[in-house]
Formats: structure tokens, C-alpha cells, sequence
């Protein structure tokens, strides 16, 4: 995936996050730091963009603590307990996303799309939290997967980002792998690879209402 030139100054001119520094995180081939970077703005730019479309209130994004890594930067504390290796997550009482390197740069190795995903999935569940208990169902992992489906695609459809060959591939791939072998999600939990794809490509086709429960649905 790659941010779209003609969308690149109003991206940067705005007030968008950056994730950790390459100083803070090795770079691996194709530039990870740069596409965990533009993931991250491209994301904050679409809720910042759409969010009065979808949702009353004022638009305020989560922190991005970005990467640590084993030997490198400690994970952050979260709600007074520290976290562990492996993981990527939001963190509810620091209202901050961060993810271990490590397991970004494992996706990677098939495909930068595996960045963009974990990174809207995470800003997923910072959604969550800014919006009315009534709209977030059970499956809170799920519709987090339904998010990262919207954004990504609406992000595509705004011109703002723009996929290349094979993306799409990469991201069922992605989805298919964190349901069944990746150690930092839960099929109890998260759903299976069939679930997750199936809720993340109903937010693609959908966009942000067909993640929310029925009766949010209703045209506006």
C-alpha cells in the first residue's frame, strides 16, 4: 500500500501522529518504519475526516506509542501493569496503540499490507472507547477487524491511500493468519480466520455503519 502524492501535503499538514522513530525500531526491507508511519496517518486522517458522519462529539485521537522491542525499548505500562513481548494493542487506561516490532516485522516479510492492518485494527478498539457503549457489541475484536475493513477501503475510495497489486491478497492472508497462528490473538476471543474475514470485508463492501449493531444502521 502506499499513501497517494496528490493526498500527501494535507496529510502531513494536519495534526497526525508518528510512530516510533527508525532509531527506535531497525528497518527491514521496503521500509517498515515509513509504512508503520503513513498506517498510522492514514488511519487517524480518515476517523479525523469522517467522524461527525458516523458519530456525534468531537474527534480527539489515541496516543501512538509505536514500537518497542526486545533490547531495544521496553513495552509500555498499561493501566499500571506492564505489558509483554509479541503483542500490539490499545491500551484503554493510557488511551495509547503500541506493537512490538518483531511481530510487525514478521508480517511484513509477506507484505506491507500485514502494517496497515494490525495499525487500523488497533484504532479500532480506541473507536470503541470514544464511542456510546450501545454501539460496540460483544464481538468487540471483530468489529475492530469491521474498522480496520472501512478505513482501509475508505481511505482507498477518498484517494488518500492508494492499493497496489496483491493487497488485498495480503490482507485476507493477514486476517487468515492472525485467526489461527498468531500467538498474540485468540480464536475465543478474536474469531476465527472465517470470522475475521468475513466482518472485515463487511466494513470494506459496507463502511463504518455495517460495523455497527442493526439498529445504528439506519440511513442519515
Amino acid at each position: 500500500m502506499r499513501i497517494r502524492s496528490a493526498a500527501l501535503a494535507a496529510l502531513l499538514t494536519s495534526s497526525l501522529l508518528t510512530a516510533t522513530p527508525a532509531s527506535a525500531a531497525p528497518r527491514v526491507p521496503d521500509d517498515i518504519n515509513a509504512d508503520m508511519t503513513t498506517a498510522t496517518n492514514v488511519t487517524n486522517a480518515y476517523w479525523a475526516r469522517n467522524w461527525t458522519r458516523f458519530f456525534t462529539g468531537t474527534y480527539q485521537p489515541p496516543k501512538v506509542f509505536g514500537s518497542f522491542r526486545r533490547g531495544v525499548r521496553q513495552p509500555p505500562a498499561c493501566g499500571g501493569s506492564r505489558t509483554g513481548f509479541g503483542n500490539a494493542f490499545y491500551c484503554v487506561p493510557g488511551d495509547f496503540i503500541a506493537w512490538d516490532f518483531d511481530l510487525m516485522a514478521g508480517g511484513y516479510r509477506s507484505g506491507d499490507a500485514w502494517v496497515y492492518l494490525v495499525i487500523a485494527h488497533e484504532w479500532g478498539h480506541a473507536v470503541q472507547a470514544r464511542i456510546q457503549r450501545s454501539l460496540v457489541p460483544r464481538a468487540q475484536e471483530l468489529q475492530a477487524d469491521c474498522f480496520a475493513g472501512a478505513v482501509l477501503f475508505g481511505a482507498a475510495a477518498q484517494k488518500t491511500l492508494l492499493f497496489e497489486d496483491g493487497d488485498v491478497a495480503e490482507l485476507r492472508a493477514a486476517l487468515r493468519r492472525m485467526g489461527d497462528r498468531t500467538p498474540w490473538t485468540d480464536v475465543g476471543d478474536h474469531g476465527s480466520a472465517e470470522q475475521r474475514i468475513s466482518f472485515f470485508t463487511r466494513g470494506a463492501e459496507g463502511g463504518v455503519r455495517a460495523c455497527l449493531p442493526t439498529a445504528s444502521r439506519l440511513p442519515r
